[in-house]
């Protein structure tokens, strides 16, 4: 059995990460939707919303256990740009990224239609609506609330995902906790869930460009129709823009505002003092003096 595994081992690397971060995001878009089909089709029965921001903040939190290890478990485009403006991930695996994320998310809400197909046809009376009463598009994507205005709806991606990425640099940050690094994913989770709690009901939090198009994608072709991209104003390019926005303006102020104010470690000091003065004896081995 061992052997046979190793035969099924993919030998690039970018290879490898991409299938991580597709398992991540596809388990992430499992429970999350899940509990959202749930709580919809028993018409509050099985769960209410703090069983949805339950449902993606353990989503999140098991898909970066899974993916962690061999990708650093983005999960999400707009944190993967972060990283890619940071200098802390090749630019050139960023569509690679992108597109991965957004298959797992994909096959996920595919996943649960499969699931959970009975009861949204018997919720929904065998008519799959975007709108409406019984509308179950918003079980895979998210969409605005009757009130909320465009610039609203953009506000509310922007300071969502900048309070994520401000949390998850700080997590990322060794020198500013000392998290063990199993603890990290669940405190990412946890950033998720208390995001949720206090900014979900506008929009229902997508801050991920990956978690709602791929989902939105998948409700297009399976019966919703092209309402589902043209429902409440022609809403979903939001969750894939404003998320971007939010994410660079998090990771803005994180590094203005904290990370650069680090002091410098003595073992920083010390290793550049070596480097120096060993600098120093190869050019006298070599015949030369510095000036």
């Amino acid at each position: 059995m061992e052997k046979l595994l190793r035969k099924c081992r993919i030998p690039n690397q970018l290879g490898r990460e991409c299938l991580a971060e597709c398992v991540g995001v596809y388990l992430l878009i499992l429970f999350g939707c899940g509990s959202v089909a749930q709580v919809t089709t028993t018409l509050d029965e099985k769960g209410q919303y703090l069983s949805i921001n339950l449902g993606f903040a353990l989503g999140v939190t098991f898909g970066v256990f899974v993916s962690h290890g061999v990708s650093g478990a983005h999960l999400n485009p707009a944190v993967s740009l972060s990283l890619c403006v940071l200098g802390r991930h090749p630019w050139i695996k960023l569509p690679f990224y992108v597109f991965s994320q957004t298959i797992g998310s994909f096959l996920a809400a595919a996943t649960v239609y499969l699931q959970y197909y009975d009861a949204i046809q018997a919720y929904s009376g065998g008519h799959l609506t975007v709108t409406g009463p019984n509308a179950t598009a918003g079980i895979f994507a998210t969409y605005p609330s009757d009130y909320l205005s465009l610039w609203g709806g953009i506000t509310d991606q922007v300071i969502g995902t900048a309070a994520l990425l401000l949390c998850v640099l700080a997590l990322g940050d060794r020198r500013n906790t000392s998290l063990p690094d199993g603890l990290q994913p669940v405190m990412v989770g946890a950033a998720v869930l208390v995001i949720g709690i206090s900014m979900g009901s506008n929009s229902g939090y997508a801050l991920n460009p990956a978690r709602d198009f791929g989902p939105r994608l998948f409700t297009y072709i399976a019966g919703w129709g092209a309402d589902v991209f043209t429902a409440g104003g022609g809403w979903w390019w939001v969750p894939i823009v404003a998320p971007c926005v939010g994410a660079l303006l998090g990771t803005l102020v994180y590094e203005l505002m904290i990370e650069v104010h680090h002091p410098v470690r003595l073992s920083v000091l010390h290793n550049s003092s070596t480097e120096l003065s060993d600098g120093i004896k190869d050019l006298e081995l070599d015949g030369e003096k510095p000036a």
